[in-house]
């Protein structure tokens, strides 16, 4: 009897034994992942012209902060590493070598900038090491035949042009627009839209197409030269530095133009408010998140989650700082993400997973507007909805859009 009771145990410890090496052997983690972690790496400008979306970085780090307070993702907490690379891309290039060969991420995540990215796109696809939701709206980051390893987050940025383009030929057909755009593949992205939005007009609705360069001190003379064309529309393809400057010099030069601001800088925070609110009546913009300024989302549960996370997990952040709830709502992606992957924490499973989201809300984003990727589209967010400066917040206008550049 005790024999067989002997016989019987070990053959039920033989069985866990085999069924929890079963569970090992489904786990399978890249460089950069384990039991108990996940890397991910991020590169911002905290420094430099763009420093203003240095916030962004912060958000997310706070984000993910309360992510493992919570116990993680599926059990494994979240080691968040972001540098500076002062938006200058063979910075950038140094902080991506960093990063996947030093500190060995399992991917690098959401790093800013057209050209900062640009700098790095090959490396990273050639090391295949996730290039994951980029902080730009390049629509060169929708490539996933040439670029597998590349994705993109939000609306691209000559989708977005072209809804403009299509508001001013609706609106103002016989407009003469004056453009100021960054000299960079992110200012070219957003030309490009408009001139193909506008189409055939675009010759003769353009009268200026004027360039700046990102180590200017200031855009003043380029927005006193846009006005001696006597432009009626004056299309603001900038940063928010820049876009500030913009909106101050117009007032005080009287230019009585349509402002048509781009998304990247409408922030009421870092952008309007210190331009001044009386100086940035009815600019118009393009929307696909949430205005914590927008007293329509009071009572909507998205946006009190949002406001409690700012107050508990992040208070010296600036609610009304765009940045913020683009941070919020790409970290909140990028959980959903690897929650998908379970065990199978593999770069490969990571780009699997962040191109087969069906549907998927942060509830930020605008009503009618959801996130769906797949193997063929690298692009999450492709959904906007104009919108007017009034008062001290943005007033939404219109139907949501789909910004697909084919459509």
């Amino acid at each position: 009897m005790m024999i067989t009771r002997r016989a019987a145990l070990a053959s039920a410890a033989a069985i866990v034994l085999a069924s929890s090496g079963a569970i090992a052997a489904d786990k399978k983690y890249d460089t950069g992942a384990s039991d108990t972690e996940i890397k991910i790496g991020n590169i911002m400008p905290y420094s430099g012209p763009a420093s203003a979306y240095g916030i962004i970085g912060k958000t997310e780090a706070a984000y993910f902060k309360k992510i493992n307070a919570e116990g993680g993702v599926n059990g494994r907490k979240i080691n968040f590493i972001s540098y500076d690379d002062a938006y200058s891309p063979p910075k950038t290039v140094e902080q991506a070598r960093k990063l996947v060969e030093s500190d060995e991420v399992l991917f690098i995540f959401n790093s800013l900038g057209t050209p900062p990215n640009s700098a790095i796109q090959k490396y990273m696809n050639s090391k295949k090491v996730p290039q994951l939701f980029v902080a730009t709206g390049a629509t060169k980051w929708n490539d996933p035949k040439d670029f597998p390893w590349t994705m993109g987050w939000q609306p691209n940025y000559q989708s977005e042009s072209r809804i403009y383009a299509k508001y001013l030929l609706k609106e103002k057909p016989d407009a003469k627009i004056a453009v100021l755009y960054q000299n960079d593949d992110y200012g070219k992205d957003y030309l490009k839209g408009l001139k193909d939005g506008l189409g055939a007009k675009a010759a003769s609705m353009i009268v200026m197409e004027e360039s700046y360069e990102t180590a200017e001190p200031s855009i003043d003379s380029h927005i006193v030269k846009l006005k001696s064309t006597g432009a009626d529309v004056f299309m603001n393809i900038t940063t928010p530095k820049f876009a500030a400057q913009a909106i101050k010099k117009i007032k005080e030069i009287d230019w009585k133009a349509l402002h048509l601001l781009n998304n990247v800088s409408a922030s009421v925070g870092s952008v309007l408010k210190p331009a001044g609110f009386e100086n940035s009546q009815d600019i118009i913009s393009a929307a696909y998140l949430k205005d914590v300024s927008d007293p329509q989302w009071k009572d909507d549960p998205g946006m009190k989650q949002f406001l409690d996370f700012m107050a508990k997990e992040f208070p010296e952040g600036d609610k009304l700082d765009g940045g913020t709830v683009v941070g919020y709502a790409v970290a909140q992606t990028l959980v959903q993400v690897l929650k998908q992957c379970g065990d199978d924490l593999t770069r490969a499973n990571v780009m699997k997973q962040a191109a087969s989201l069906r549907n998927f809300r942060t509830e930020m984003l605008l009503p009618g507007i959801t996130i769906n990727t797949s193997a063929t589209d690298f692009a999450p967010v492709s959904q906007l909805q104009l919108m007017r400066f009034k008062g001290e917040k943005w007033e939404l206008f219109g139907d949501v859009i789909s910004a697909d550049v084919g459509g």
